[in-house]
């Protein structure tokens, strides 16, 4: 046998009479979960019903002052009341006077005094009408909230879906376009070498490898985006490299703008690369110059978030450093806020802009387990927010490693490259160093060659090969059959067999394609020495 459970009721009676209270008092005693305020005076009846919550109002059609009739329309006027139930008490049985109390907004009429059945029967349907349609306000309300955080977790997906794309892509094409440049850039430095050269020759060569150059800064940036740049992440204080930063923007700025540095006290460290959020920074203080036309004022702010700080939805909560650079520029409309971390994209002249800053910036941060937030107010400028997670060990003095000239050697170096063209390119920049050289075209050939007794000073092994043996494995074999011979990866990005979540290991050593000689041989020297100090 089930069991009604009566919803509660609040009745609100106003009338001038004070025996009026008794008698409603005493003919809604059958009326279950109710409660009664009785008031005398009809301008306190909206105060009184938002009070006691009313839900429903018994009202005396014939008051002096403040009538039946004003009390409905006072009530209806009030966006908290204009629902509840309002049920006029009279004396009269007028057809007339019952279609005025209608149209001034009542919902019921009852002649004085009402059997108690009939009473109670009534206060109860009102009540629960008004409950039930609460509910439904309720209900709706919360339905239109679900689908608007719909909407906005489906517009996320599917931007996150979009940026993932474009990442693969653009991930793709920047390390087959390192290879390419690794070729180009091999053999022009490979000439220079040993081609004797003439001055207008070496002109030459020069313009064309600092075209490859730009090539190897815009696959570094389509890398950054695609979150596939080997980063070497060390523990950096971000508050000492914004002050070291602090001139250079200034000057990058000019004279007409203004920089605003705002580190908080006690700022924390975050595991990153420092060298890839220096160009994060200095990329997004270029892109708040060009919105502000030379003159208005950057603002740089660092500060720590403590976990009961609201973070990005794609964060848990958790301790992140926020770094905000925020300019009073010309701003971004929706429609091109919506695509500005997209590769490619800009809104700058032709020739003033890659459209690879933002995208950069976004691959950057996301690698380093962050998130960046972008929000644009056309007219009062533009701020870009990183939140960085923090971490409490001691910062990584860096030290500034002055350029080598290039140098060669006499060891012997087993080169591992399944492209013949770049495997050819660098065997001949380094037979050319004066090093006795070894090839071989995958892993498996490189064993073989271990295998046969070859003594080997430095292997130098391309990532990703063909073949039944990994580099990761190759790189193994080397330390056990050849304990003081040193391994040197090198790679088009980061690829998943030396880092996690593209952060290298401590112990790895990998040179980044497209690499210069002087970068080559600088490495090749410095692990040499190293395997002769261990």
């Amino acid at each position: 046998m089930s069991q009604y459970e009566p919803n509660p009721c609040s009745v609100l009676l106003i009338d001038d009479e004070p025996f009026a209270e008794d008698i409603i008092s005493h003919g809604l005693k059958g009326c279950a979960a109710h409660t009664l305020r009785y008031a005398n005076r009809a301008e306190l009846a909206v105060e009184l019903a938002r009070e006691v919550a009313a839900t429903v109002v018994l009202v005396d059609l014939r008051m002096p002052g403040v009538d039946g009739f004003e009390v409905t329309r006072r009530l209806r006027a009030e966006r908290d009341t204009e629902n509840v139930p309002v049920i006029l008490l009279s004396s009269e049985e007028d057809p007339d006077i019952k279609a005025m109390a209608f149209a001034a907004g009542a919902n019921d009429y009852l002649v004085k005094w009402p059997d108690p059945r009939e009473l109670v029967a009534r206060v109860r349907y009102h009540s629960d009408a008004f409950g039930a349609r609460r509910q439904r306000d309720a209900a709706f309300v919360s339905l239109r909230l679900s689908q608007e955080q719909l909407a906005a977790s489906q517009s996320a997906l599917y931007q996150a879906q979009k940026m993932e794309a474009i990442g693969q892509l653009t991930g793709g094409v920047a390390h087959d376009f390192n290879n390419v440049l690794q070729i180009i850039g091999g053999n022009l430095q490979l000439l220079k070498l040993v081609g004797n050269l003439n001055d207008a020759g070496r002109t030459r060569v020069d313009m064309a490898l600092s075209g490859v150059e730009r090539g190897a800064k815009l696959s570094s940036h389509l890398l950054a985006f695609a979150r596939r740049q080997p980063l070497q992440a060390v523990v950096t204080h971000p508050g000492h490299l914004l002050r070291e930063m602090d001139d250079m923007m200034r000057r990058l700025l000019g004279p007409n703008a203004s920089v605003v540095t705002d580190i908080a006290d006690g700022l924390g460290s975050a595991l990153v690369d420092p060298n890839q959020l220096n160009n994060v920074l200095l990329n997004l203080a270029i892109n708040a110059r060009d919105a502000m036309g030379g003159s208005g004022t950057l603002t740089i702010r660092a500060a720590n978030v403590e976990p009961d700080t609201p973070v990005p939805a794609t964060l848990a909560p958790g301790r992140y450093i926020a770094i905000e650079v925020l300019d009073t520029g010309k701003g971004m409309p929706p429609d091109v806020l919506e695509r500005a971390f997209e590769p490619f994209f800009t809104t700058k002249p032709l020739g003033q802009g890659t459209g690879l800053g933002l995208s950069m910036a976004y691959g950057f941060v996301k690698q380093s387990g962050g998130d960046i937030v972008l929000a644009s107010e056309i007219g009062r400028g533009t701020s870009v927010r990183i939140f960085l997670p923090r971490v409490d060990a001691e910062p990584v003095r860096q030290r500034n490693s002055a350029a080598a000239p290039l140098q060669g050697g006499a060891e012997t170096i087993l080169v591992v490259e399944d492209e013949d063209a770049v495997r050819d390119t660098t065997c001949g920049i380094l037979s050319a160093l004066g090093y006795r050289v070894l090839q071989a075209a995958d892993a498996a050939a490189a064993l073989a060659i271990i295998d046969d007794g070859q003594a080997i000073d430095l292997v130098f092994t391309d990532v990703i090969m063909p073949g039944p043996v990994s580099s990761l494995q190759l790189g193994e074999a080397v330390r056990a059959k050849l304990p003081r011979a040193q391994v040197l990866y090198t790679s088009g990005y980061a690829e998943g067999v030396l880092t996690h979540e593209g952060k290298l290991d401590a112990a790895v050593d990998l040179l980044q394609k497209p690499y210069h000689p002087d970068a080559l041989s600088a490495r090749i020297r410095h692990l040499l020495r190293r395997g002769r100090q261990g």
